[in-house]
């Protein structure tokens, strides 16, 4: 068996890959595995273009948690389906620009957790919890993030990069529906979602290696990733390629389709 980082949980098996895993290497991260790796390299082989779809969806989440802070005026956040922890997480983000920012960070990963764990050890104001983001009752009555978050005040919710991993028998509206109805008013859902990419049959390729992972993946239109924001208002520039979502001055307007849709509405 592979050796395991001390921070590792003793239930987790090596031999198979994760989806969280794999998109930690693909940014360059640390907390991935062989098999992890391996399958990640057979993704960016066939589809290139993956790898800049990753990074452009991480920048997409630097922009958006910057315009909660600076502009929305928001200082928690709940991150759903966060991952494992690599450049530019949340609470380093938000923490920098706001130092009082509180995040709590849920995945179903048990590496993603532990990693997340390690991380925040010496970081009194965030915090990772294991949970199915399906789940959305056991989430919000988590004693952990019970304590952390007052969701009686404005909160940003964030689903970046993950609704693909929920599938339509799993009801991906309801459990949008029941975050909303634990938001305050004046809270914002932020999310990105995969979709078809700018090549014939990318779409296809990417569920069929999904299905070698515990969390097979389902690509949605930009029309029914729309109908996601169901009951928020949404802002400017509504539901676009994560690239196209505010960018930056110095940031180029892509060429072809990231292969990712992404959007911010808030709470009426």
């Amino acid at each position: 068996m592979p050796a395991l980082p001390d921070w590792s949980p003793d239930d987790i098996d090596p031999n198979v890959p994760s989806s969280a895993r794999m998109y930690d290497y693909v940014l360059g991260g640390f907390a991935n595995f062989e098999v992890d790796r391996k399958l990640a390299e057979w993704v960016m082989a066939t589809m290139p273009e993956i790898v800049q779809g990753a990074r452009r969806n991480r920048a997409f989440l630097r922009r958006l948690v910057t315009f909660l802070v600076e502009e929305a005026g928001i200082d928690q956040f709940l991150d759903l389906g966060s991952g494992v922890p690599t450049v530019g997480n949340v609470h380093e983000i938000a923490q920098r620009l706001r130092p009082d920012a509180r995040v709590a960070y849920v995945d179903i990963d048990p590496v993603a957790v532990a990693a997340s764990r390690d991380l925040l050890a010496d970081n009194p104001i965030a915090t990772a919890v294991r949970a199915d983001l399906t789940d959305v009752e056991a989430i919000l009555a988590d004693p952990e993030i019970v304590a952390l978050l007052d969701l009686t005040r404005p909160v940003a919710v964030l689903l970046v990069s993950v609704l693909h991993f929920v599938p339509e028998s799993a009801d991906p509206d309801g459990v949008v529906a029941r975050l909303r109805a634990a938001m305050a008013p004046g809270s914002y859902l932020a999310l990105s979602h995969f979709s078809h990419g700018s090549r014939e049959g990318d779409a296809d390729r990417i569920v069929a290696m999904s299905r070698q992972t515990p969390t097979t993946t389902t690509p949605r239109t930009r029309d029914r990733i729309e109908a996601l924001f169901r009951g928020f208002t949404l802002l400017p520039p509504g539901v676009v390629d994560v690239s196209r979502w505010r960018p930056d001055d110095d940031e180029a307007d892509p060429d072809e389709f990231s292969g990712w849709y992404g959007g911010v509405g808030v709470r009426a």
